[in-house]
């Protein structure tokens, strides 16, 4: 599948802009401000299904009504629309059939490469864990339902613990967060033990050196999870009750990074970090291909500015059989050919 043109209304900063893209390299280019990030959000949006930066009104131009993406591809025409005081807020449009959320049968995999992953080891644990998940959602099926379980009853938890009720109202949501959590844990330890089959070989190969490089979960798996994360969240109702919030869980995990034996936040130079990046990136792209028999298109949202020459190469090596659509505030060389969009 191949994006052939891009047209949005009214979304972020933009009124109107409509352009067509490149079936190989599109780099959209400008001053800060002048909106390239929120074209890559309306591409999201429309083969994803959501941004990856705000939610659906905080996408409306100020002053605007609705707002309106268009994505022509090589075989098929999709819009989505937003219009806040409509009885359907919003609807996405593939093939003239309309639905109000995206269809996983209409979700064609995407690999987004932003700034913020490259302060993936140095950021909060939060950071690690919207990755991992981010990531498990678009392999792993049924993933997006159970995250989605778990956070309302740990919402429903959360509201009873701040308002200090008994300890029996609790546990029906003591029960749905073991069993939900238990299964969160389980997948992303599944993924990360996927993702280690093949980081270190990906980063040797772009480093050329014998690091060793590997991801490991916050807290150790055994048999019986569930259970043990039941009676652990019975063990700190007085305590999460002070609190008024939950104090353990999957929500308050970490993916820990090891380089040469070693926490590779303390060990690892800023140029072996990016490298770690990278070679996840690779990953990522190589993975989603395997499971979804699909080419992902590649989003690169100006991190090339934050590689050097030598990361930049692997980059454009390992990216030269898909599609890039990619910003920047100055066009790069080392992507070749490739058709430039320039925004004011």
């Amino acid at each position: 599948m191949i994006i052939q043109s891009l047209s949005v209304e009214n979304f972020r900063s933009h009124k109107k802009f409509s352009r067509s893209l490149s079936d190989t390299v599109t780099v959209i280019t400008g001053p800060n401000g002048s909106g390239k990030t929120s074209l890559i959000e309306a591409i999201m949006v429309a083969l994803g299904g959501k941004s990856f930066k705000g939610t659906d009104s905080e996408l409306l131009r100020r002053g605007a009504d609705w707002w309106r993406v268009d994505v022509k591809l090589d075989n098929q025409d999709r819009t989505v629309k937003y219009q806040p005081d409509a009885p359907k807020k919003k609807q996405f449009i593939v093939d003239d059939k309309a639905n109000i959320r995206l269809p996983t049968t209409s979700r064609y995999p995407i690999v987004l490469f932003e700034p913020e992953d490259l302060r993936l080891l140095h950021g909060s644990p939060s950071r690690r864990r919207q990755f991992i998940d981010r990531f498990a959602a678009e392999l792993i099926p049924d993933y997006g339902k159970v995250v989605r379980r778990y956070e309302r009853a740990l919402l429903q938890r959360n509201k009873l613990l701040k308002r200090r009720v008994a300890t029996d109202e609790l546990f029906a949501w003591n029960v749905s967060l073991a069993k939900y959590g238990a299964q969160m844990i389980d997948m992303r330890v599944r993924l990360i033990e996927r993702l280690n089959a093949g980081l270190q070989p990906t980063y040797n190969t772009i480093a050329q050196t014998r690091d060793v490089v590997s991801l490991h979960y916050s807290h150790t798996v055994i048999d019986h999870t569930e259970q043990k994360l039941l009676s652990e969240l019975e063990a700190r109702t007085e305590r999460d009750q002070i609190l008024g919030f939950t104090s353990i869980g999957p929500h308050r995990h970490d993916v820990l990074f090891r380089f040469n034996d070693a926490p590779a936040i303390g060990s690892a130079s800023r140029g072996e970090v990016r490298t770690i990046i990278l070679a996840l990136k690779f990953l990522e792209v190589d993975i989603v291909q395997q499971v979804t028999d699909q080419p992902p298109i590649v989003l690169l949202d100006d991190v090339l500015s934050e590689l050097d020459d030598k990361r930049q190469s692997h980059l454009a090596t390992k990216f030269q059989n898909h599609q890039i659509i990619m910003t920047s505030t100055n066009p790069p060389e080392v992507l070749g050919s490739a058709k430039v969009i320039r925004l004011r």
